[in-house]
């Protein structure tokens, strides 16, 4: 698999206050920044966002970053990105494996596939035979290129009709079609940005935010 996997990391959907950037989730010395576009930026200590928002430490429920040369605490549960619709709300829960990779049972416009929750991966990633099981005419999609391991192979950018995970359902996913096959489909941002995320012990839950 090309895609760098960062597993383990625990989300949960919030922003801080003021700056407009909030912290989403933390897990060992990473934690997962929301700036004000809702965009999510997955951080070691030390790094920094294009934007220039570095992660100085993390703690358990909180983490320091530094704007401008000041630094500032970040708490989850400050503030909402998108607050939960009306009834109950959408969620999953994820137990994770001794390695504490995340893999579930979920489906791709109605067919069934094993994922792999992988918040380093952009969008929803999946071999060529996964994408013809799912009905993808995937060759129809926009063709880019992406540096491997085995050098620089072509990928299709396609919209996915339906993502399900257990009562989880979205439509309209971004997903990316190499062109040989992979042994699991990778979960990535394109559909866990629109869920809130957090860890107890050694599962993941997920909860739909949009």
């Amino acid at each position: 698999m090309a895609a760098v996997l960062a597993l383990g990391v625990c989300l949960a959907s919030n922003t801080a206050q003021a700056t407009g950037v909030g912290l989403s989730g933390v897990f060992g010395s990473r934690a997962v920044i929301v700036t004000d576009d809702d965009r999510l930026h997955t951080l070691r200590v030390g790094q920094a966002t294009a934007d220039g928002i570095r992660l100085v430490s993390v703690g358990a429920d909180s983490a320091v970053v530094e704007i401008g040369g000041v630094r500032r605490m970040l708490r989850l549960g400050e503030r909402v990105v998108s607050a939960a619709s009306e009834g109950t709300a959408q969620r999953v829960m994820i137990e994770g494996d001794s390695q504490g990779h995340f893999l579930a049972q979920g489906s791709v416009n109605g067919a069934s596939m094993r994922f792999l929750v992988d918040t380093g991966a952009t969008a929803v990633s999946m071999g060529a035979a996964d994408a013809r099981r799912a009905g993808i005419d995937f060759r129809q999609g926009r063709q880019v290129y992406s540096q491997t391991a085995n050098g620089v192979a072509p990928i299709w950018i396609v919209k996915l009709n339906s993502v399900r995970l257990g009562g989880i359902e979205l439509a309209g996913v971004d997903a990316a079609i190499h062109e040989g096959d992979m042994p699991v489909v990778l979960l990535g941002m394109s559909f866990l940005n629109r869920m809130q995320m957090s860890q107890e012990g050694s599962r993941l839950i997920l909860e739909r935010r949009y």
